[in-house]
C-alpha cells in the first residue's frame, strides 16, 4: 500500500510539473521541466507559495486557476494526508503489536525466563554485575504492568545503593580523584529488559521471542503468594507439594526447540525443582534430550539448596557474608576453568609459587570435562602470573582442632524446613556425631503446632532437643522457650527466624519481621541486667523473600540478613556462563564424608584463630598467611590422617568486619586476634 501511493505520488509530480511547465505561464516562460516539478511540490505543501508559478492567480484565466487549484488539493490528499496517514497507523499498530508481544523478536545471546515468582526480579537484578550489555526476554501469562514495575524498582534501587557505597568508599580522596574513580567505576543500567504476556508452552511464542537463539533460558516455577482465593491458595499449595506438571511441559517444549539441528550451540536450560516427583520427570527428560555442545539441562533443586545454605548459615552465621561475595559476579568470587590436574595438592603448592591475585581450591570432573575452581575476581587474574617473595614465615596449627559444639535455636516455618534439617544431618554425619556421645549440635524448634504437626515434631532428628508450639501471637511462650534455652548452654547461640515463602503476598515476611522484635527484646532485657552481657555471644540470622524489608531488619542491628532467593539468583546467572561452577556449589554446600569413589568432599568453614592456631599468627600479608597455612596443612613429615589440606580465603575480625583476599594478596595486611576468625576451604 505504501508503495502504491508512493508510485501514484511520483507519477502525479511528473504529470503536474509537465503540465506547468507546458502552460508558460506569465512570469515563468522559461521555467525547466526540472524546475517546475521543484515548484509544484512547494506549492503542495504551501499553497502560498503558488505565487512561484502565477504571479498573480487574480489576472490568471480560469482553466490555469483550476488545473493549480486541482494540483495543490489532490497532491496535499494524495502525498501529505497519505502518506503520513499511512506512516502514523504503521507505527501505531507497531507499538501495539510490540506492546502485545506478537512480532517476532530477532534477537541472540539473550537471557529468556518462562514464568515469574519471588526469585526472578533478583536474577535480573543480579545481571547488572555482569560485563556488557545484557538482553532479557521475561515470558509470562499475566501480570506485565506488576512485573515491570517490579524490575524497575529492583534495578534502580540496587543501582542507588552500590553507588552510595562507592561514594562513601572514595569520600577521602580530592575532588578530582573522587569525581573520577566514582565516574570510572559507578554501576549503570547495562540492561535491555522485553516483558512479554503470552503462553510458555507456546511453540510458535517460544519462537517469537527466539528461544532456539537464546544464550540460557531459566524456566520458573510459578508462585501462589499472589493467589487472593484462600481456598485457590490452599489447593494449589497441596499440589505444589506433590510436583509441578508445568515445570515439566515447558521443559519438554524448551528443551524440543534447544536441541534441533537450527538451534544455537552451548544453549543451557536452568529448570527450577521444589520436589522429587518433578526431579524424577526432569532427569528422564535430560537422558533424552541433552545434545552435547548444543543443548544442556541444569535442574537446580531450589528448596535443598536454600536448605542446605540456611543450615550452613545457623551453624556459621559469617558464612552469609562471605557467600554475598563469593557467589556473586563482584570481587572475590568463585570461578572455574577447564584443565586437567593430575593431583590437587601438588598443584596448589605449583600454583601458589607463581600466582599471587587468586586463590587454588579444588579440582572435579563435570560433564566428562576436568575443571579446576578457583576465588579469583577475574579470569586474567587467575592467568596473571608472576614471582612470589620467599618467606620463613610459618604458623602453628592445631593438629587435634574439632568442631565445637552448636547451638541453634529455629524460629517458625517455610517450605525448606525438611530441607535445613537434611543439612544438620550431613554436618552431624561428617563430624562424626552419635546420639549421647560426643555431642556437637543442639537445635531448639519453635512453630505453630500445624507446622511441628507436619514435621511430625522433628522425631527423626537425634539433635533436635525439643520443640515448642506456639502462634506468632503467643510471645510470653516464644521468649520463655529462647530465654530458658540461651540460660541453659554456655556456648554461642543462633537463632534462625525463618520467613514462610508460602504465604500471601501482603503477609510475606510478616512473622519473620514479628520474631525478630521478640529476640532482640529479649538480647535488650539481657543487656539492661547486665552491662557486660556478651551480645556477640548470640547470632542473629534473619531470613526474608522481599529485598524491600532488608533496610527495616538491618535498623534491628542485624547484619546477617538472608535473602534467600538472592543465592538461587546468583548461582542461576553464574550457571548460565559456566555450567560446572553448579558441580562445585552443590559439593561445598553439602557436608558428606569420602564416597566410594575415594573422592572427599570439600566445604567453607569459618573457624576460631584460638582454636586452629596453638598460637596467633603474627602480622602478616594474606600471601604469607594464606601459603604459610597450606605448607603446615599437608605436612609430609604427617601421616596422612593427621594432614588437612585448608586453603585460607578470608577472615572475620570480632564484630563481624569480613576480608576476602582478592587481587595482588602482598599488598593485603593481615593481623589477628585470638577472637577472630578464618574463612577457610578444606576437607573436614
Amino acid at each position: 500500500v505504501l508503495l502504491a501511493i508512493l508510485l501514484f505520488n511520483i507519477v502525479f509530480l511528473f504529470i503536474a510539473a509537465f503540465v506547468i511547465s507546458s502552460l508558460s505561464l506569465s512570469g515563468t516562460e522559461k521555467m525547466g521541466f526540472f524546475e517546475a516539478a521543484f515548484y509544484t511540490v512547494t506549492m503542495i505543501l504551501d499553497a502560498g507559495c503558488i505565487s512561484f508559478v502565477i504571479e498573480d492567480i487574480g489576472q490568471a484565466g480560469i482553466v490555469t486557476a483550476v488545473i493549480c487549484l486541482s494540483v495543490i488539493v489532490i497532491g496535499m490528499v494524495s502525498f501529505t494526508g497519505a502518506v503520513i496517514g499511512y506512516i502514523t497507523n504503521y507505527i501505531s499498530n507497531f507499538i501495539e503489536n510490540s506492546n502485545a508481544g506478537s512480532r517476532r523478536l530477532n534477537i541472540s545471546n539473550h537471557y529468556v525466563i518462562l514464568n515469574w515468582n519471588t526469585r526472578a526480579s533478583e536474577i535480573i537484578n543480579d545481571l547488572l554485575y555482569c560485563k556488557g550489555k545484557q538482553k532479557i526476554v521475561v515470558l509470562t501469562a499475566s501480570k506485565k504492568a506488576e512485573i515491570r514495575k517490579e524490575i524497575d524498582e529492583r534495578i534502580s534501587d540496587t543501582i542507588r545503593r552500590e553507588n552510595a557505597d562507592l561514594a562513601a568508599k572514595y569520600a577521602d580522596s580530592s575532588l578530582i580523584a573522587r569525581k573520577v574513580m566514582y565516574h570510572r567505576n559507578k554501576l549503570k543500567n547495562n540492561l535491555t529488559v522485553i516483558i512479554r504476556e503470552g503462553d510458555v508452552y507456546s511453540s510458535k511464542q517460544l519462537h517469537d521471542i527466539s528461544v532456539e537463539q537464546a544464550r540460557a533460558v531459566v524456566i520458573l516455577g510459578g508462585d501462589i503468594n499472589n493467589t487472593l482465593c484462600k481456598f485457590e491458595y490452599r489447593e494449589r499449595a497441596d499440589e505444589n507439594s506433590k510436583g509441578n506438571a508445568l515445570t515439566v511441559k515447558t521443559l519438554m517444549q524448551v528443551s524440543d526447540i534447544t536441541s534441533a539441528d537450527y538451534s544455537a550451540d552451548n544453549q543451557k536450560i536452568i529448570v527450577e525443582i521444589s520436589d522429587d516427583w518433578t526431579w524424577d520427570l526432569v532427569q528422564k527428560i535430560i537422558s533424552y534430550k541433552t545434545v552435547e555442545g548444543k543443548c544442556n539441562i541444569v535442574p537446580v533443586r531450589v528448596n535443598q539448596i536454600l536448605g542446605q545454605i540456611l543450615s550452613q548459615f545457623s551453624l556459621m552465621p559469617e558464612l552469609n557474608l562471605a557467600y554475598r561475595e563469593l557467589f556473586s559476579n563482584k570481587g572475590a568470587t568463585f570461578d572455574v576453568q577447564e584443565v586437567k590436574v593430575g593431583d590437587d595438592e601438588g598443584y596448589i603448592t605449583e600454583y601458589l609459587g607463581s600466582h599471587m591475585s587468586a586463590i587454588p581450591l579444588t579440582s572435579m570432573n563435570s560433564g566428562g570435562k576436568d575443571y579446576f575452581f578457583y576465588s579469583a575476581e577475574s579470569e586474567r587474574a587467575m592467568a596473571e602470573t608472576e614471582s612470589v617473595p620467599k618467606s620463613n614465615y610459618t604458623v602453628d596449627l592445631n593438629r587435634d582442632y574439632w568442631i565445637e559444639k552448636k547451638n541453634v535455636i529455629v524460629l517458625g516455618h517455610n517450605s525448606k524446613c525438611a530441607d535445613i534439617m537434611q543439612g544438620f544431618s550431613a554436618f552431624c554425619s561428617e563430624w562424626n556425631y552419635k546420639d549421647g556421645s560426643g555431642e556437637i549440635l543442639k537445635i531448639l524448634v519453635i512453630d505453630d503446632e500445624k507446622s511441628l504437626e507436619k514435621l511430625n515434631y522433628y522425631r527423626e532428628y537425634p539433635f533436635v532437643y525439643d520443640t515448642v508450639a506456639a502462634s506468632i501471637y503467643d510471645r510470653d511462650t516464644i521468649c520463655s522457650a529462647i530465654e530458658k534455652f540461651i540460660a541453659s548452654n554456655d556456648e554461642d547461640t543462633s537463632i534462625l527466624i525463618l520467613s514462610d515463602d508460602s504465604a500471601l503476598s501482603e503477609n510475606i515476611d510478616a512473622n519473620a519481621l514479628a520474631n525478630l522484635v521478640y529476640v532482640q527484646d529479649i538480647i535488650a532485657a539481657k543487656k539492661r541486667a547486665n552491662p557486660d552481657f556478651d551480645v556477640e555471644s548470640i547470632d542473629i540470622i534473619v531470613e526474608i523473600i522481599d529485598p524491600k524489608h532488608h533496610d527495616i531488619v538491618s535498623s534491628y542491628s542485624v547484619d546477617n540478613i538472608v535473602i534467600s532467593n538472592r543465592y538461587i539468583s546468583k548461582m542461576i546467572t553464574q550457571i548460565s556462563e559456566k555450567e560446572a561452577i553448579f558441580d562445585f556449589y552443590s559439593d561445598i554446600l553439602t557436608y558428606d564424608d569420602e564416597g566410594a569413589d575415594g573422592y572427599e568432599s570439600k566445604e567453607v568453614y569459618t573457624k576460631k584463630v584460638s582454636r586452629f592456631f596453638n598460637e596467633v599468627p603474627k602480622p602478616c600479608t594474606a600471601a604469607e598467611l594464606i601459603r604459610a597455612v597450606w605448607s603446615a596443612s599437608i605436612d609430609e613429615s604427617l601421616p596422612k590422617g593427621r594432614r588437612n589440606p585448608t586453603v585460607v580465603l578470608g577472615y572475620v575480625k570480632s564484630g563481624g568486619r569480613i576480608t576476602l583476599f582478592s587481587g595482588p594478596q602482598d599488598d593485603i595486611r593481615v593481623e589477628l586476634s585470638d577472637k577472630d576468625k578464618l574463612i577457610v576451604f578444606t576437607n573436614h
